[in-house]
């Protein structure tokens, strides 16, 4: 996976069992496809949005029963009729990634979980067609961990998304704590950098936590996905914190002497 939105999700992708791989790699290569198009590169707002409404006009195509001449998209809608997954969350998705072209900031918190609940709970309701788990708990329990992975996301890229004009901490939060912009083009970690980072790690610690009982309310190899992926997140913000909430001089990332601890922790 790409180091953008979705760097954390497939954390333990290799435990899920040899038959769900194709469809959920259909998932994340769409995923990473779309927000490629929304982060990458250098092309207008313009040329951004146009691809963007391109993909949609075929995930529309795909249910109406037809298959539209755009790469990926033969594989793609066989996985969704064959799954009968609901196009409308792929649709969700790239709501999400439209609003990273023509959104810069967010005014609070509330704002930023609408954005999570398109640009990273589909994954993991699309996740819970496939395994057949989609019950109205496990829905709830998906969308915590969906949103806290992306949480952490932002939290690792504070200084990528300001190179992109881009700021996810919200802004009320910051005027409380008394951190403006120059925190960020300074790469400066006072101690009200430090509260503001120690909050969002905190409540993003107590929502994967919230989440973590689907690992064990699905079944074998898909259970074990889940718990390592919540481990997955759960690690990285220990990391940030022995940084003291410096993302700038030591992003947090898992290196291979992570996953024996978070292997061992979902075992």
């Amino acid at each position: 996976m790409g180091v953008n939105h979705y760097e954390n999700f497939p954390v333990a992708s290799l435990l899920l069992p040899p038959r769900f791989r194709h469809p959920v790699g259909q998932i994340y290569r769409f995923a990473r496809e779309a927000d490629d198009i929304a982060d990458e590169g250098d092309a207008s707002d313009a040329a951004r949005l146009a691809q963007l409404e391109r993909l949609r006009e075929g995930l529309r195509a795909i249910e109406r029963g037809t298959v539209p001449q755009i790469s990926g998209f033969t594989e793609l809608a066989a996985v969704i009729r064959d799954y009968h997954l609901p196009v409308d969350l792929f649709v969700n998705l790239l709501s999400a990634f439209t609003q990273d072209v023509t959104t810069k900031s967010y005014a609070d918190f509330p704002q930023l979980l609408d954005y999570c609940r398109r640009s990273a709970n589909p994954v993991g309701s699309l996740l819970l067609k496939i395994f057949d788990g989609a019950s109205e708990q496990n829905l709830r329990w998906s969308d915590a961990i969906c949103t806290a992975l992306q949480l952490i996301n932002f939290w690792q890229d504070v200084e990528l998304d300001y190179a992109k004009g881009r700021i996810y901490l919200p802004r009320d939060e910051m005027d409380r704590c008394g951190v403006t912009e120059s925190n960020i083009a300074e790469k400066r970690c006072d101690d009200a950098w430090r509260a503001l980072i120690g909050f969002q790690i905190e409540r993003t610690r107590k929502l994967m936590l919230f989440g973590a009982p689907l690992g064990h309310g699905l079944p074998g190899r898909i259970g074990l996905e889940i718990r390592a992926t919540v481990h997955g997140g759960l690690r990285i913000l220990e990391k940030l914190e022995r940084a003291r909430c410096d993302m700038f001089r030591n992003r947090p990332t898992l290196e291979w002497h992570d996953w024996p601890v978070i292997l061992a922790r979902a075992l």
